[in-house]
């Protein structure tokens, strides 16, 4: 099945629906349907497409606050996730959770979340429940570069490692940690370097290049089911977009930006698939079919209910409910 033209398209299709889920959500914000600013991944998502082909519904998976893709490709529902968004009742943590914390235990997805570096002890945690329960998922853990500077990545990897934790940790790495060259602050010689000086056995690959991935992700998946260890994966990537969907990105500049458009992961399958037969007609359907599922979306989250003033202290931190209703 890998290495075959229906799995390249249903990886178009995954990065397709991606991609139109977050301009539906731009669009929405610009016409200020949503508060708050959202952290879009447009230009990376051939991760979230070759990382999630390679897993199973039971296998867990931890984002972070630009996790709208991980989700999607995992199996979330787009109306759901765009309901939370709107802060809308129907949303998966009821409207409370906004774009950065977006969870849905069905289809394994623990949580997207805002701390940069917090999913990675989450991670961890759940793949020691998983090895104490002597079931046979993984954990993937996706983390961005600014990460790799915090202190739960050094955390993390010892206790995996020195657990043998069935752990895939996955460092999306577009350059940026917000608005900083990563590159400038990150001491040592790389990244796999330091995953493989506590143990971690690790590779890079080009996170553009969706087929890539996907045999990076099928290896390391598969070596993780054999041995129960933890591997690392450092895929390189570009975000098109600024920080947050309020951020111009004035700091960098539009020849940077115009060159990386050049290599963007969907027009590089698209122009793949071409040349191995598929036709403009079929591929532009695919595009249609994402668009049109993500402006169904939008309108089920527009017509959502608000949730309920009482709802608000229900799914959260109990302690001392009773002193805040008062």
């Amino acid at each position: 099945m890998r290495n075959t033209v229906p799995r390249r398209l249903e990886l178009f299709r995954t990065m397709w629906r991606i991609r139109a889920f977050e301009e539906e959500a731009l669009d929405a914000h610009r016409a200020q349907e949503i508060a708050g600013p959202l952290h879009v991944s447009i230009g990376q998502e051939a991760v979230s497409a070759g990382l999630c082909i390679n897993l199973e519904t039971a296998d867990r998976l931890t984002s972070n606050h630009r996790g709208h893709g991980h989700v999607l490709a995992k199996g979330a529902d787009p109306k759901r996730m765009l309901a939370e968004l709107y802060g809308r009742a129907d949303g998966y943590c009821g409207g409370k959770g906004g774009s950065m914390h977006i969870a849905d235990f069905s289809v394994g997805m623990l949580g997207a979340n805002g701390v940069v570096a917090g999913g990675i002890p989450i991670a961890v945690g759940a793949a020691q429940g998983l090895k104490l329960l002597g079931e046979k998922a993984l954990v993937v853990c996706i983390f961005g570069d600014g990460a790799v500077n915090r202190g739960p990545f050094l955390e993390g990897f010892n206790w995996a490692a020195l657990f043998r934790l069935p752990v895939l940790f996955v460092c999306e790495d577009n350059g940026v940690a917000a608005f900083t060259q990563t590159a400038t602050m990150t001491a040592g010689p790389g990244i796999v370097a330091r995953a493989q000086s506590m143990g971690v056995e690790g590779r890079s690959v080009d996170g553009n290049d969706v087929v890539a991935v996907d045999e990076a992700v099928a290896e390391l998946v598969e070596a993780i089911r054999a041995t129960g260890e933890p591997r690392f994966l450092h895929a390189q990537t570009y975000r098109l977009m600024g920080h947050t969907s309020t951020d111009a990105a004035a700091w960098r500049s539009q020849e940077e930006v115009q060159s990386a458009r050049q290599s963007e992961p969907i027009g590089r399958l698209r122009a793949l698939l071409l040349e191995e037969g598929c036709s403009e007609r079929d591929l532009d359907g695919i595009e249609r079919a994402a668009r049109q599922e993500m402006q169904e979306a939008r309108r089920f989250a527009q017509a959502a209910p608000w949730p309920l003033p009482e709802d608000a202290f229900s799914d959260v931190q109990d302690i001392g409910a009773e002193a805040w209703r008062r």
